[in-house]
């Protein structure tokens, strides 16, 4: 192929679409979800009391999204483990970044520069899952739409989806971290991502897929190293969320909250009004308590 040809856009998103994942790009998606996994509270410690857990938990790191998919179109959610190159490259890093004398190899791929680039390529792998994701559902349904977004949306993002269950194997149990309660970047653009390509699969986007697939890339890359970068967690959809949600589902206001504060308040207030009071001692009840007292005193 000539290089002016390589130029043209569509010639470079079908190239783009065309290279394989396996291994590079494998390697720095695996690298980044083991990372994300020392970096939670007690995985360390767990990597020395139990190994094993401790592996279990990064292969929920690489392959969860596999297995939630999986769940959802009714195959063995262990099928993917029969992929063994891509187990033992998961296991591979997952030792390495726990176990290497000196954290060496955690060092070097957790130094910044290096990191970003492992960030990149798991985007590129991310939006690979998404479209791959949503094709799968369509032949298995082929005018489920929903069915569609859900398995893409889990692709991209069945780890996040599954961090619950992830953390019970680390001894820990935060249902307030539910990640459909507090949606991160990254779920939240799979579930768009997911969207997309649905509209895609069933021709009501006038995109080709391998145009959607490199856009939608290069989206995702600029978004996560630019956020990795600065340690920003602040999601670049914000802003247009912030102006259509209040229009399409209404906004928090401050009068029912204040409602249901009086409410409750009020009848906190009243409550110790309306509860019963211990009679008055009497004349005599109080002389006899002076008596006894002055007769111990006395003993």
């Amino acid at each position: 192929m000539e290089l002016s040809g390589l130029l043209q856009p569509g010639e470079l998103a079908a190239a783009f679409a065309r290279l394989p994942v396996f291994p590079l790009f494998d390697l720095g998606y695996f690298i980044v979800s083991v990372l994300y996994l020392k970096y939670e509270p007690g995985a360390v410690e767990m990597s020395r009391r139990s190994p094993f857990a401790s592996w279990l938990s990064a292969m929920l790191y690489c392959f969860g999204s596999y297995i939630l998919a999986d769940l959802l179109l009714g195959d063995s959610p262990i099928d993917y483990f029969s992929n063994n190159s891509s187990v033992l490259l998961a296991t591979a890093v997952w030792y390495l970044i726990f176990y290497c004398p000196m954290n060496l190899f955690y060092k070097c791929v957790s130094f910044l520069p290096v990191k970003l680039i492992f960030v990149a390529m798991k985007e590129v792998v991310r939006v690979r899952k998404i479209a791959v994701g949503v094709h799968h559902a369509h032949h298995h349904y082929h005018d489920g739409w929903f069915i569609m977004v859900a398995t893409g949306w889990v692709k991209g993002s069945g780890v996040a989806l599954m961090s619950n269950f992830e953390q019970l194997l680390r001894g820990i149990w935060k249902p307030e971290t539910n990640e459909i309660l507090h949606m991160s970047f990254p779920t939240k653009a799979s579930l768009y991502g997911a969207i997309f390509f649905t509209l895609q699969q069933t021709h009501w986007l006038p995109i080709s897929k391998a145009n959607l697939i490199f856009f939608f890339t290069m989206f995702m890359i600029v978004c996560k190293v630019f956020m990795t970068a600065t340690h920003s967690h602040a999601s670049p959809f914000a802003p247009v969320e912030d102006f259509i949600c209040p229009v399409l589902f209404g906004s928090v206001s401050g009068g029912h909250d204040n409602h249901h504060h009086d409410h409750h308040g009020g009848s906190h207030d009243a409550s110790p009004a309306l509860s019963p009071q211990p009679p008055a001692k009497s004349k005599e009840e109080l002389n006899e308590g002076t008596r006894k007292r002055k007769a111990k005193k006395a003993e």
